[in-house]
């Protein structure tokens, strides 16, 4: 039987443990636990670390002073990053009292900062078993799970987590970007919501909230959530392209064209960008500017490797430089035609940029409560 299989029935069992423990425990949370399939988070582990003076005086650690002493050097070396110093002291609090779930959590953070996800999902589990009640061991457990791609595992144990602590705005929002990953979109944009509820600041929940409502036809809710993202992150240059498409959506070209400029002057490598202010600017009737613009969207592309639609924007610059061309009048002997111009539908509508993929994890630097 492989080693993944074991960790993984071990968990499967630790997870429903867990739920059955809370319906018959907390019975009043039952409608969150499910309710929470709307929440979402990603952030950095979250640890409670009792103040070093009062370790030992409040006896909360273990009753066996030695090992409480090696726990609050564990603490102290942790705090100021010497993780090697700390792993070895919480070893060592450990093999004195084994049943010290803080040190677990701490070891469980120091190894999925080594990216040692394995061992760090076994410590975490350690930590919940012997502090079930431990919504931050529940949130640790589901990022190292989001990181190994266990999405299913990750969802379970976030979803515990905020039985336990319904405030903790990171796990809405990592549970959220699991969810939308998965393509459950309305879950999704109800989790971003609750994350904005309790952390308002967070100028990416705002972010892929936009997209979500763009997935789903919410233009006018996501207009006003990328107009809310750029407020908090003015340097999201994908977010103002899709912002600027959305509005000509809606029939407003003229506000985009600024919208888009900002795009490019936050990312003067945008492909999109050009393409989209250069095809906004030719149906509002400039075209030597859409002409420049879709010339430097196809040397972008270009230098991309994205050479199919650099090819097609090409195939624009040609049209436009075909009715910029002086034509030769016709001589007949009768009134001479006017010229009619190209259809703006000849043109191929403004797409809307593929919005990058939710939040990247950061680095796993565990993060004091």
């Amino acid at each position: 039987m492989s080693k993944n299989y074991q960790t993984s029935q071990w968990l499967h069992g630790l997870l429903k443990m867990a739920f059955c423990r809370s319906s018959h425990q907390q019975k009043p949370l039952l409608g969150l636990l499910f309710a929470s399939s709307a929440f979402l988070a990603l952030a950095l582990p979250i640890i409670t670390v009792l103040p070093a003076s009062k370790v030992l005086a409040q006896s909360l650690v273990s009753e066996d002073l030695e090992a409480a002493s090696f726990f609050q050097q564990g603490v102290t070396l942790y705090n100021r990053t010497d993780f090697q110093g700390a792993e070895t002291a919480f070893r060592k609090a450990l093999q004195r009292d084994s049943n010290i779930g803080a040190a677990r959590n701490y070891l469980g953070n120091i190894l999925m900062q080594q990216n040692r996800l394995d061992v760090a999902v076994q410590e975490y589990g350690e930590a919940i078993r012997l502090s079930p009640n431990s919504g931050d061991g529940y949130y640790n457990l589901a990022l190292a799970l989001q990181r190994q791609g266990q999405q299913e595992a990750a969802i379970t144990a976030y979803r515990q987590s905020l039985v336990i602590n319904p405030t903790m705005a990171n796990a809405h929002y990592n549970l959220g970007l699991l969810l939308h990953q998965q393509g459950q979109l309305q879950e999704a944009i109800a989790s971003y919501q609750q994350a904005i509820n309790f952390d308002g600041s967070n100028a990416n929940a705002y972010f892929n909230l936009a997209i979500a409502q763009q997935r789903e036809g919410q233009i006018e809710q996501a207009i006003a959530s990328y107009r809310q993202a750029l407020r908090l992150d003015p340097s999201n240059a994908i977010a103002y392209n899709n912002l600027g498409s959305l509005i000509v959506i809606q029939g407003q070209a003229s506000e985009a064209i600024p919208i888009y400029q900002q795009a490019i002057l936050q990312n003067p490598k945008n492909a999109s960008a050009y393409h989209n202010l250069g095809v906004t600017l030719y149906n509002q009737g400039e075209l030597k500017k859409a002409s420049r613009a879709l010339k430097r969207a196809s040397k972008e592309y270009r230098e991309q490797g994205n050479t199919e639609q650099a090819e097609k924007t090409d195939q624009l610059v040609q049209q436009i430089a075909q009715q910029l061309a002086p034509k030769k009048p016709q001589v007949s002997q009768t009134a001479t035609p006017a010229q009619t111009p190209a259809n703006p539908d000849s043109v191929i509508i403004i797409p809307v940029e593929q919005p990058q993929s939710p939040s990247t994890f950061p680095s796993a630097t565990p993060e004091n409560k």
